[in-house]
């Protein structure tokens, strides 16, 4: 059996290899020809999978090792018989993590303090939920917005999305890309969305970069509904706005989720679906494999700083969100065709960044509040 497999899909080869036949190839080099007797494609975001890619094709299963469909044509795939999989929640950690150094760095930055604020989050399935935890950590309010979980649920905690906007001093997306059905997410964040805000307000987009409406958050910056903006996520991807760009605090090339741990994550849920479709017993595991943690150990003295600066202080050591902003911007003087590449360059070359829990934190005796906060942050104490 033939498998073709994307690059920038860790343990690849420890995972699919025994499976069959494999080869690793970049995304830009799986073309109809390569996968003409392919029986498996795993593949991440960056490749377009549909009847123009698989169409004549041998191809009977594909997996997705991210948390996103949008680069998928489920429709086609399912009229075709074609299994499919992706990797719900494997890198939900890494977003609410990236959520938090961006929160906490603003906070420093600008001279303001997150508890006590109200954070409103657009989106609380799996990547939401992380960020709510992490929210609560911060002493955030938190107010929650999920029309399809409130449909299911009927749980009174999931709110109407425009009290949400007209409270919450903070607003987080955490969609999928949808453009059809009951709950359209397309553009979500567009003129209307920003008219119900507070004045003066933080908003994030970590979700889908069309859920946002570029044109309206400009306006929205131009009249000072919104303050502050953390992007990581981009209209037209790896092509990206440099008015956009301009307007946003923080801006990263699509790698909320892009920590090691994530993605290894993906590679083991799309791992166990291929077995399960084959008919097999999952027998490998990352166990042993990965490496050590970059930051093992952080020893604070957070005597004469307040808890959220000796929050940044340890958050920023295990993962600096500037140094990522820097490098985006880094690109953005280029022609749109060099910058497309190098955004894609950033995601594909992206250092290994772990998550929290891999560090150990010490404090002096005498800060139990403190340490109740960094161990509720996911860090070991």
């Amino acid at each position: 059996m033939k498998i073709i497999c994307a690059t920038n899909i860790p343990y690849a080869l420890e995972a699919f290899g025994p499976l069959g036949n494999l080869t690793i190839l970049p995304p830009s080099a799986i073309t109809p020809e390569r996968l003409h007797d392919a029986e498996l494609l795993i593949i991440r975001s960056t490749l377009r999978v549909d009847e123009s890619l698989l169409s004549g094709s041998r191809v009977r299963f594909v997996g997705t090792t991210t948390i996103g469909t949008d680069h998928l044509d489920l429709a086609y795939l399912e009229r075709a018989g074609i299994a499919w999989c992706a990797a719900p929640g494997s890198n939900a950690n890494s977003v609410a993590e990236y959520v938090t150094a961006a929160l906490l760095c603003l906070s420093q930055r600008h001279g303001w303090t997150l508890a006590g604020k109200t954070i409103g989050i657009v989106g609380v399935g799996n990547v939401g939920s992380k960020v709510l935890q992490k929210a609560q950590a911060l002493a955030l309010r938190v107010l929650q917005n999920d029309p399809p979980r409130q449909a299911a649920e009927k749980n009174p905690v999931f709110l109407p999305l425009p009290q949400v906007l007209s409270e919450a001093d903070i607003v987080s997306l955490h969609v999928p890309l949808t453009r059809t059905g009951s709950y359209p997410t397309w553009h979500l964040a567009g003129k209307s969305f920003f008219e119900r805000l507070k004045p003066g307000m933080v908003f994030l987009n970590t979700a889908r970069g069309a859920a946002m409406d570029s044109d309206a958050f400009l306006a929205a910056r131009s009249t000072g509904k919104v303050a502050y903006s953390v992007l990581d996520t981009w209209e037209g991807e790896p092509e990206f706005r440099t008015d956009v760009l301009a307007k946003a605090d923080i801006a990263t090339p699509h790698i909320a989720g892009h920590s090691f741990d994530g993605k290894v994550m993906g590679t083991v849920m799309v791992y166990q679906a291929a077995c399960r479709f084959l008919g097999i017993a999952p027998t490998w595991t990352p166990e042993g494999l990965l490496p050590p943690p970059v930051v093992p150990e952080i020893r604070v003295d957070p005597a004469g700083q307040s808890e959220e600066a000796a929050l940044w202080q340890i958050v920023r050591q295990v993962y600096d969100i500037e140094a990522d902003d820097r490098r985006l911007r880094a690109g953005a003087i280029a022609d749109s065709k060099t910058r497309s590449r190098q955004f894609e360059q950033l995601r594909t070359n992206y250092a290994i960044r772990r998550e929290f829990r891999f560090t150990r934190v010490v404090l002096p005796p005498g800060h139990s509040q403190l340490e109740q906060k960094i161990r509720n942050l996911g860090f070991m104490i």
